[in-house]
């Protein structure tokens, strides 16, 4: 596999991210799903509704999102519907949680390391493309959090990321999540996070923004406050690729919070993650970065 190819941008706006999706020279057909992180109730290092409108309105696209695995105000569809009109994503947008009606749909991953399925809402039938937009921040538990999280995580329901965190342990309970081996539940995610681009293959698009970037989620309540500068947009038709270039923009930023956010990358072995993903086909760790800025 060759190089890959990764853009990037310092500029960080609404515009911005237009623009990258457009170098790409990749139109999303038929219904676009766009995956995004909508921020839990308290978190205020979420990407708001306005930095994104641009974008989900030049791909008439529709905001999806997913229940949660833990309790909090998006664990429950009633909840997550009434965060998601606070936070305003329902003010600009057409917005669905995938998993809030009838069976999840199973996603087989026959090479799958550790899972061998992935458990997704089953409105992801209703779309023919995704644009994946992800917030690239630290992480709590994967270490940080980019567009293979997204895929992973991000997209399956909420029955879906229990048994992600469980390591495909049925009916695993909240305390399992906690309980299991580190580089298994990396495996796990990198599995799952394959599955949804294969059912997209050929019509997904990765873009990453690289601002208010935290040690924490934006799933955390209480997150710390961002510990490094922001860097800029990327975008890219390889999600192993575009991650590998954010982990590498971030150890070679001299910013004096960068430490920080790399040791909780490295701590929870995060990286792991990218190395799978790319040992199961989904990409490559080698990639050329372009600038578009003049």
């Amino acid at each position: 596999m060759g190089k890959a190819k990764v853009y990037f941008s310092k500029e960080i706006t609404p515009e911005s991210i237009v623009k990258m999706y457009e170098v790409l020279e990749k139109t999303l057909k038929g219904k676009v799903a766009v995956k995004l992180h909508s921020g839990e109730k308290g978190n205020q290092n979420y990407i708001k509704p306005e930095m994104v409108k641009k974008i989900v309105e030049h791909v008439n696209g529709t905001v999806v999102e997913c229940n949660t695995a833990y309790e909090g105000a998006r664990d429950t569809t009633e909840k997550h519907q009434k965060l998601m009109e606070e936070h305003g994503w329902t003010k600009y947008f057409k917005v669905d949680i995938m998993d809030s009606e009838g069976e999840d749909k199973v996603l087989e991953i026959p090479n799958g390391k550790v899972i061998k399925k992935n458990y997704v809402g089953n409105h992801i039938d209703n779309y023919d493309s995704m644009l994946v937009l992800s917030h690239f921040k630290g992480h709590p538990m994967g270490g940080y959090g980019g567009a293979l999280k997204q895929l992973s995580i991000g997209v399956a329901s909420g029955k879906g990321k229990r048994y992600i965190h469980c390591v495909g342990k049925e009916n695993g309970s909240y305390e399992d999540m906690f309980q299991v081996d580190q580089l298994k539940f990396l495996e796990a995610m990198a599995d799952s996070a394959s599955s949804v681009a294969k059912k997209f293959e050929g019509n997904i698009v990765y873009i990453n923004i690289m601002c208010n970037m935290s040690v924490d989620c934006d799933c955390c309540r209480v997150a710390e406050d961002p510990c490094i500068q922001d860097i800029g947009i990327l975008a890219s038709l390889d999600p192993v690729a575009i991650d590998q270039a954010c982990i590498d923009l971030v150890t070679k930023s001299e910013d004096k919070g960068r430490d920080h956010l790399l040791e909780r990358i490295h701590s929870k072995q995060g990286t792991h993650t990218i190395d799978v993903a790319e040992e199961l086909g989904m990409g490559s760790k080698e990639y050329e970065l372009i600038s578009i800025d003049e």
